[in-house]
């Protein structure tokens, strides 16, 4: 692809050697699914794809711009969505840490939408393009009016991206073409890290536990990203008391209030999946594990945070004392 925004598309290779091979031969189909792990790029490629598509025959350059920000009347985005107070709420609209007792799915008046938005004559291209974004969240009725509508038209190009391909169903996914997104090893994470601009060698320098948030970051270049955004902004006393379990309750304590004080609680859950790693690489204790897995599920459950912190850290220490007797 010419001119890719996400640095990880320079690889001429997997999924985008495919996207790459479907361009050159001006071969289009009229439904994909891009699927794969969150985080690797999946609607970066799409959007991309579709700037593409629609350059060969437009030759704007702010194309990738304008659907990036939803702003290309040919394009349309759809995303689960949470029902609050009987009001439909897209998941982008809510705040990065956003606890609901309901899920995001999407809805079958979503999917009816897309069929008004092809009934429409195009603006700016020869064609519509449409993103369903998490597809996997399709409720039942919302699959099968899909599925009408990927039979239907000739004027739409649609790519539904998900990291579950099995929860959909197999009527929609034999209508569509697969393109795999994999994870990236360690090795390609480095690297995808260091050709980014933003990564200096200052930051590096701060970056002391580096391997154990590429290790982290399971394959992801954005969880990677967002590993590194977080270490840095996470006080240095605080990550100097994780690097190994703590055996005495004053200190639990005192670790456990700086990081309710200072620490909110999306950087939490990345602490405790931190030291879950960094703990069993350290003990090799998988009592040490399960007890911080508890933990993660009392975070994710809404128990009282400073609660769930000290009982878990209190526990690991009695669980030392008991080994030691």
């Amino acid at each position: 692809m010419k001119n890719p925004q996400n640095p990880t598309l320079l690889k001429k290779k997997g999924a985008n050697k495919i996207l790459e091979s479907i361009l050159q031969q001006n071969k289009t189909s009229n439904a994909y699914i891009f699927y794969g792990p969150d985080g690797v790029g999946r609607k970066s490629a799409a959007i991309n794809f579709i700037a593409e598509i629609i350059n060969k025959n437009n030759s704007n350059t702010k194309v990738f711009e304008k659907i990036t920000t939803n702003n290309f009347p040919d394009f349309k985005l759809i995303e689960p969505t949470y029902l609050i107070k009987g009001q439909q709420i897209k998941r982008s609209e809510l705040k990065d840490h956003f606890n609901h007792k309901n899920k995001p799915i999407i809805r079958v008046d979503q999917i009816r939408e897309i069929r008004k938005f092809l009934g429409i004559k195009s603006i700016e291209s020869e064609k519509k393009f449409i993103i369903i974004e998490d597809a996997h969240l399709l409720n039942e009725a919302a699959s099968n009016c899909l599925l009408k509508t990927l039979e239907e038209p000739e004027n739409g190009l649609f790519i539904l991206i998900t990291s579950d391909i099995d929860l959909l169903i197999e009527t929609i996914k034999s209508r569509c073409q697969k393109v795999k997104f994999n994870r990236l090893n360690s090795y390609e994470l480095l690297g995808d890290l260091k050709i980014n601009k933003n990564f200096t060698e200052d930051i590096e320098s701060k970056l002391l536990n580096l391997k154990d948030l590429i290790y982290l970051a399971n394959g992801s270049p954005n969880k990677l990203r967002e590993n590194i955004e977080i270490w840095l902004d996470i006080p240095g006393k605080i990550k100097d008391k994780l690097q190994y379990p703590i055996y005495n309750n004053i200190e639990i304590l005192i670790l456990v209030k700086d990081i309710i004080d200072e620490i909110d609680l999306k950087k939490q859950e990345f602490l405790i999946e931190f030291i879950q790693y960094k703990w069993w690489k350290e003990t090799k204790n998988i009592e040490i594990s399960r007890i911080i897995e508890s933990l993660k599920a009392n975070i994710k459950g809404n128990v009282q945070p400073r609660l769930a912190w000290e009982v878990c850290l209190l526990k690991i220490n009695l669980n030392s004392l008991k080994n030691k007797n």
